[in-house]
């Protein structure tokens, strides 16, 4: 990526508890080029029960605020009281942040769990880009963008990349990202169809599935043009970042079933954050969150962006 990139100036939501996740996301935000107009607004929510708690949570708050100033970010905190997913959904509701991070788990998090209760509930149902945070936080070196072609991945390109920030410009003012961050785009082609794959979507039964085509020549056809409109997709991703935000991008084409094949990429690649469109093309209507999207971030082992599409 470019030193003469355009960041844009972004206004954060950081659900805070003070846990190690939370401390983690705090150590990202700080490792971002915000731009001077940029802030960071944290809010900790304690349950009734846990009222007695103030204090210490407010001295948190303090040191978690004095972390973000000694890296010249412009932070403030607020403590709520209430459902913490409840409060920082609705929080977001009224300030409209462009970026809400939330660290994976929490002070009370069950063990053996990938995801925290508070974090899952923010990103099914906040309308807002949600950034979920995984500790240990080793930096942001390697990112990885996935698309499918669908209107909620292009929605997460556009994130990225952002708005042009005039009519006479062609560059856009791309979230903000560390220098020397090395991005891939990512395609999974659909997993080859079987036998018993069909035995099961057959929809009058496997005892009357038709024989398997065996016609080879009809299948390598098949699967070239698929795979010719898996490069066509990722080579107008790469060449689309490289037009509005001088962003290089490596192409990365798989097969299989998505998730599995992102997943396994993410811990071969060591890659430390993805980012995801909230469904792909495949989702049902009205669903808040795709199945794919939700796997990433229930189990991919670096951070992870959701960002969903707007409505209204």
């Amino acid at each position: 990526m470019s030193s003469t990139n355009l960041h844009r100036t972004l206004q954060i939501l950081l659900a805070f508890d003070g846990s190690e996740h939370s401390l983690a996301a705090i150590k990202l935000l700080s490792d971002l080029p915000l731009k001077g107009q940029s802030k960071v607004t944290m809010v900790g929510v304690l349950l009734p029960r846990e009222s007695s708690n103030h204090a210490v949570m407010e001295s948190a708050l303090e040191q978690a605020e004095k972390m973000l100033g000694e890296s010249g970010l412009d932070a403030r905190s607020e403590m709520l009281l209430g459902n913490p997913a409840e409060k920082i959904i609705e929080f977001a509701e009224s300030a409209q942040p462009d970026l809400i991070v939330a660290g994976a788990k929490g002070l009370r998090h069950t063990l053996g769990i990938f995801l925290g209760g508070v974090a899952q509930q923010i990103v099914e149902y906040a309308q807002q880009p949600v950034l979920v945070v995984r500790a240990p936080y080793r930096g942001i070196k390697r990112l990885l963008l996935v698309t499918d072609g669908s209107p909620s991945s292009q929605t997460a390109i556009d994130y990225l990349a952002g708005a042009r920030h005039s009519q006479d410009s062609q560059q856009c003012e791309q979230f903000p990202l560390p220098a020397g961050v090395k991005i891939y785009v990512m395609n999974v082609l659909p997993p080859l169809p079987s036998p018993e794959m069909l035995a099961r979507t057959w929809p009058i039964g496997p005892d009357m599935l038709p024989p398997m085509p065996l016609d080879k020549q009809a299948e390598t056809e098949w699967l070239q043009e698929e795979e010719k409109r898996g490069k066509a997709l990722l080579s107008q991703t790469v060449e689309y970042l490289s037009n509005c935000a001088r962003i290089t991008a490596t192409p990365v084409l798989l097969r299989g079933d998505a998730a599995t094949e992102i997943i396994q990429y993410i811990r071969e690649e060591e890659i430390d954050l993805i980012i995801a469109g909230s469904r792909g093309l495949s989702e049902v209507r009205g669903w808040l969150l795709g199945s794919v999207s939700r796997k990433l971030v229930h189990y991919a082992s670096c951070s992870v962006l959701v960002v969903k599409e707007k409505h209204g």
